[in-house]
């Protein structure tokens, strides 16, 4: 039997790709906070793979570690399953945030998500301009096309509420500061944040807990990808275009079959088709608690998602750190 002709079930899926999110980030546990960001995002890595070829899937990495000369294992293109199994996308950080591992600072999470083949974009590995509010809101209410003030002001009139009750999340680097300036002046709030935008975007979907309305700025494309795939899951819009320094990243777009440069994704062209999300917590933050670990014991929370459904599961595993037998 090929791949093709299995159909995706998300249903029987999302239990094995739980357990994918959790042991990537089991396995960065122990290094948190020692601040060597490439042996933590190796352990993810390595993990994920391992606990990827043990899923009944046919699988391919879309949005991975990097192009195959960049990366040696879960590289973009790469075959992962057994192989018995239905044709799928994959698109998967195994630590977003390895800065914020390294020195042990909140958000740090481990990222994968699962649809049928053909239904994610293939990003390549460039800057992405992204926007995202959660849930609740007419389509459209913001655009790429406006400024970072008419955006504020235009979520403010749909929200009945004044600019300075808005709060917006932004990554902090040098290239923002005139949108940091610019949101500023309205009044609003920013929750600035060092890394890991892809729980910043998810942040927007749970705005009575987190407190952020809405995020925007310049972040890589796979996370935005992997962004995309979460608000499916949780609600809300965003808003991706594909940016370009030099010819080698346009080159890049080529290689993924992307001939409009210039053009603006929504959730929906980002991610095609129902998918499911899994995300654990390695630090900790406003979305998932940071790994607990005691005498002999460790725990961890993942966040299974499924768009099919509506479906948002927060699911404990404790396990034994001696070595036992497979969970």
């Amino acid at each position: 039997m090929t791949a093709a002709k299995i159909d995706f079930n998300d249903r029987l899926l999302s239990l094995g790709l739980a357990r994918v999110a959790e042991q990537a980030a089991l396995a960065s546990a122990s290094l948190v906070g020692r601040g060597d960001e490439k042996a933590a995002d190796q352990a993810a890595v390595n993990a994920m793979r391992e606990q990827l070829n043990l899923l009944d899937i046919a699988g391919v990495v879309v949005i991975g570690e990097g192009e195959r000369d960049e990366a040696p294992m879960l590289f973009i293109g790469e075959e992962v399953g057994t192989g018995n199994g239905p044709g799928v996308d994959i698109a998967l950080d195994p630590l977003e945030g390895t800065t914020l591992t390294a020195k042990d600072m909140p958000n740090a999470l481990t990222v994968i998500a699962m649809g049928p083949r053909g239904s994610m974009l293939h990003a390549p590995d460039v800057y992405m301009d992204k926007l995202a509010v959660g849930p609740g809101y007419p389509d459209g209410v913001v655009n790429l096309d406006m400024s970072p003030r008419e955006r504020v002001e235009a979520l403010a009139k749909v929200k009945n509420c004044t600019p300075a009750d808005i709060t917006v999340c932004i990554l902090e680097r040098p290239r923002h500061e005139a949108m940091i300036a610019e949101v500023r002046e309205t009044g609003a709030a920013i929750r600035l944040i060092t890394d890991g935008d892809v729980a910043g975007v998810m942040h927007c979907a749970e705005s009575e807990e987190t407190g952020i309305d809405m995020y925007m700025g310049q972040g890589g494309a796979p996370e935005g990808v992997l962004a995309a795939a979460a608000l499916k899951c949780m609600g809300g819009q965003i808003f991706g275009r594909l940016l370009f320094r030099n010819d080698d990243e346009r080159g890049r777009a080529a290689k993924a079959g992307i001939t409009d440069l210039d053009r603006i994704y929504t959730r929906d062209e980002m991610v095609t088709a129902d998918v499911i999300f899994a995300a654990t917590g390695v630090t900790g933050g406003s979305l998932l608690p940071r790994i607990k670990r005691e005498p002999g014991w460790v725990e961890t929370t993942t966040l299974l998602m499924r768009s099919k459904t509506g479906s948002v599961r927060r699911m404990s595993y404790r396990t034994p750190t001696w070595p036992h037998a497979e969970a």
